[in-house]
Formats: C-alpha cells, structure tokens, sequence
C-alpha cells in the first residue's frame, strides 16, 4: 500500500493547463522582451527592461509552477489523504514555496507580453488608470484587507468542521487549495512589491512588520495542533493508518511542521528583509557635520 501510495500521481487535466498556459506565456513574454533588450542596448543608458529579463527570473516562475504541480499532483496529494502530517506539508508548499517563487519572477508584465495583442490590449484597458475594475480590484486589495484575508483563510480552514469537509469532499478539497493560493499570492504580493502596483508600495519596515505580524498565529495554530491529546480532525481516524503512525502522532507531527518549519518560513523572509534595512542604512552618505554634532554634545 506504501509503495502505491508513493508511486500514486494524479495528473488532473485542469491542473496541467492551469500550469501550462501560464509557462508558456511566461517564456514567450521574456523571451520577447529579451530579444527586445539586446536589440536596444546602450551603454550610456539604464534599460529598465533589463531587470526583467534576469536569467534567475524565469528559473524562480517555472520553479514556482512545478512546486503547484508536485502540491497538486504528486503522493503528496494522495498521502495527504491518509496523513495529516502531509496535508500540512502541501499547504506550506503552496503557501511558502509556490506562491513566493511565482512573485519574486514579477509575473505580471513579462505575462503581458506573452499575451496576444489584442488580449494585452484587453487587459491593459481593464487595468488602466480611470478603469473602474481597477479601482474596485485597488480596494478590494489594500495591504490591510489582504492581510485579514490571508489570516481569515489560513485560521479559518483548520477549523475541524472545515477541515473535515475539505477531506470528504472533493470540490471543498479544491476550494481549500484554491483559496490558500490565491490568498498566499496576494498577501506575498505586498511583501515583494511587484507589478502590478495599485497601492502604494510598503515600506521595508511595513513589509517586515506585514511578515512578522502573522507568525504569531501560525506559531499558535501549530502548537495547539501539536500538543492536542486527542484528534482534532476526526476524518483521520476513519481511513487506515500507515507507517505505524497514530492519529494522534500524525497531528503531533503535523502541528510540528505547522509550527516551527511553517514559522521559520515567515522568520527566514523576515531577516531578509532585516538585511536589507542594515544594507540601506549603511549605504547612506556620511552627515559632514557628524564629528561636530558629536563635539557639541560633548
């Protein structure tokens, strides 16, 4: 049964079109404005394509896609229905892995030009400046709305009744993981500050403070799901049990994981963000009149 389950993918057709439109507009976008970056090169003058076109960037995109795909279709997914510990380790590579890897290629205007030219221009104008689907989205998606929705969907799906369904029924199961990706991406959209920009873009102090301000709920989720004494999700105690895990040992692990690998996810961005203020305030020139201010003082 072990070596089935591990052996087990389920290559979903709409999963692999849901991942394969978008790699492909992605390397016919880049490839584009590459091709366009090279042509035009100056060297008296900063191409602000340039950045775009990164050979990290589309590595960190398509990295991205593939960690969707082994959350959705690998053992892991079917593993998960047999093993709380491995639903929670598809949720952190959905939340933690996929969605931050996808943002961190900034997308958004390498995909518009992969697009068509009519659909480019399609969805330049619904996201135009007098649009009214862009002033609906810019609301709808402030850095304090996405927040709560982040939390409110992260909390709100280890509820046991909702687990539960999740478990039970496929298209709750679908909704789940849907809903964690979507929120994971906008919620790491504000902490990377890529295109598009309807808001303005939050400070490296904000964006530590966004980070840092939801590590104590997930520290506290997993540690009430890891030294819970009886099943919290009672769904795992009606399937077989395997590699001789409990029910209760399974949730202990999976609070575990929740917990410290789950928060060290948020700490680990959090200190990149820490090194960045250390580098910008030492980039910052000399005051020349510091050694008087000082003598003053004195």
């Amino acid at each position: 049964m072990t070596q089935a389950l591990l052996l087990s993918w389920d290559f979903r057709l709409i999963v692999l079109i849901g991942l394969a439109i978008p790699a492909l507009l992605y390397v016919r976008g880049w490839r584009y404005l590459r091709t366009v970056t090279r042509s035009q090169r100056d060297p008296t003058r900063a191409n602000p394509r340039a950045a775009l076109v990164a050979g990290w960037k589309p590595v960190a995109y398509l990295s991205g896609l593939v960690a969707v795909g082994i959350a959705l279709m690998s053992p892991i997914d079917v593993l998960g229905g047999q093993l709380f510990f491995m639903h929670m380790i598809q949720h952190l590579v959905l939340i933690m892995i996929a969605a931050p890897l996808l943002l961190v290629g900034n997308p958004f205007p390498v995909l518009m030009w992969g697009l068509p030219l009519r659909a480019r221009r399609r969805v330049g104008g619904l996201l135009s400046g007098p649009s009214r689907f862009r002033r609906v989205v810019t609301k709808v998606t402030s850095p304090g709305i996405v927040w709560l929705i982040f939390f409110t969907v992260y909390v709100g799906w280890h509820d046991p009744n909702l687990y539960n369904l999740a478990l039970r029924s496929e298209f709750a199961h679908d909704l789940e993981h849907l809903s964690f990706f979507f929120a994971s991406m906008l919620f790491w959209w504000h902490v990377t500050g890529v295109a598009p920009r309807f808001h303005r873009t939050l400070t490296t102090f904000q964006r530590l403070a966004y980070v840092i301000s939801i590590i104590p709920a997930n520290m506290i989720l997993g540690v009430v799901i890891a030294f819970a004494t009886e099943p919290i999700y009672t769904y795992y105690t009606t399937v077989p049990r395997i590699w001789g895990l409990s029910v209760v040992q399974d949730q202990s692990i999976a609070g575990i994981i929740m917990w410290i690998p789950g928060s060290m996810m948020y700490i680990l961005i959090a200190l990149i963000l820490v090194s960045r203020i250390v580098q910008s305030e030492s980039e910052k020139p000399v005051n020349p009149d510091a050694p008087w201010l000082v003598d003053s003082v004195g």
